[in-house]
């Protein structure tokens, strides 16, 4: 192609055909002197770059006073800032390699929804070295208008989560401003007066639904967890040695728990008429249950239980108040059949054995009373005589 010269000293062009359109457009490049070397460069093209011969020109003077990188230079440190740019830490990026760690979690799922509502949309494209207290104010006050304390503590946890993880797997640095997270009081013991689980035992005998009125039944024997529940297989329950195993409870290994007698006649009785499937209580088509709320409030609403009662996990608290108000079952004993992993959650139904061990100490006074009026009453009966 022909260059063609203009009224600038070292500017000239090329005429080329046009990008984007017809006819013929002119790209314009530069020449000058660099440490004795004679430099060409592309500066630019007619239509495309609207670039013109006093453009190049003064693109050329900048280029020899140093003012101004080369094209290809200017090219090189755009390629460097983009990967700089891939290579950011950002709390998204660090969300899509906690995730990718994490593929067996329980939590993975309703983490990822907290994460894309809440997170990504206010912090997704920080780094933790970039955060400051008021990103979190901010995301704190926008959750305080629709949602509790429970759940901006969750979301704010997973934050730190996020970011810990970063810093453990040498990703990022670690989080230098405080995540205040707020309290929240998650304490709740359900429970039943002897008149509604009268009422509700009397409802799972007869229900229609045999499957899971026997399941809310084996809830309230045993008290295990609605997941546990529903993953239970025949395979897990041994009838020899009197115990059931739990996959993958939530405290994280397998656990084994006793198989009582009511709990055992229940079961025995619903082996009698199970199908194939090898689920104890199995959803459609004899695979894994996934839900039994619709069926479980029914049956709730006709017992006559309140609104706040937890059809299964209630149960479990159920269970475990009439173990802890008895005086019968001591604490420890108490955590190994609820397969908590701390006792401090055990230690909620503290207070019904504290109830129980006062009616005991109770009894003991009246007994002394009993015994001191039986000693008059014969005394007064000798006197007589």
């Amino acid at each position: 192609m022909k260059r063609i010269k203009t009224n600038y000293p070292g500017v000239y062009y090329r005429l080329v055909e046009r990008t984007g359109g017809s006819g013929k457009e002119k790209v314009f490049y530069i020449r000058f002197k660099q440490k004795s070397i004679v430099v060409e460069e592309k500066v630019g093209r007619q239509f495309v770059d609207d670039m013109t011969a006093a453009k190049a020109a003064r693109l050329r003077g900048e280029r020899i006073e140093g003012k101004r990188l080369s094209r290809k230079e200017t090219e090189a440190v755009k390629r460097a800032e983009k990967e700089a740019e891939k290579a950011r830490p950002t709390i998204s990026r660090l969300w899509e390699a906690y995730k990718a760690g994490k593929p067996e979690s329980k939590s993975l799922r309703s983490d990822e929804l907290m994460f894309l509502k809440h997170i990504a949309p206010m912090l997704g494209e920080k780094t933790p070295e970039e955060l400051v207290p008021l990103d979190l104010d901010r995301l704190r006050i926008k959750l305080q208008k629709n949602y509790s304390n429970q759940t901006i503590a969750y979301i704010l946890k997973l934050v730190k989560r996020l970011v810990n993880f970063g810093h453990r797997k040498q990703l990022c640095g670690p989080l230098s401003i405080e995540v205040e997270i707020p309290k929240v009081n998650n304490i709740k013991t359900e429970d039943l007066t002897p008149e509604q689980l009268k009422k509700l035992v009397e409802l799972l005998d007869s229900d229609k639904n045999v499957t899971v009125a026997r399941l809310m039944k084996i809830a309230l024997f045993t008290g295990m967890r609605r997941g546990e529940l529903f993953r239970l297989k025949w395979g897990d329950v041994n009838f020899q040695r009197d115990n059931i195993t739990l996959h993958d409870p939530k405290g994280g290994q397998d656990q084994t728990i006793p198989l009582n007698s009511a709990a055992r006649e229940l079961l025995e009785l619903h082996k009698t008429g199970r199908g194939e499937s090898e689920y104890v209580f199995p959803g459609r088509g004899g695979n894994m249950r996934v839900d039994i709320k619709k069926e479980a409030n029914r049956i709730k609403k006709a017992a006559g239980l309140p609104d706040s009662f937890r059809a299964l996990h209630g149960l479990r608290h159920v269970y475990a108040s009439m173990m802890a108000s008895s005086g019968k079952v001591d604490m420890y004993t108490l955590q190994k059949l609820l397969t908590h992993k701390s006792p401090q959650m055990t230690q909620r139904y503290a207070h019904l054995r504290d109830e129980a061990l006062r009616n005991a100490a109770n009894l003991a006074g009246e007994l002394v009373e009993q015994a001191v009026k039986s000693l008059d009453k014969k005394h007064a009966e000798k006197k007589g005589a």
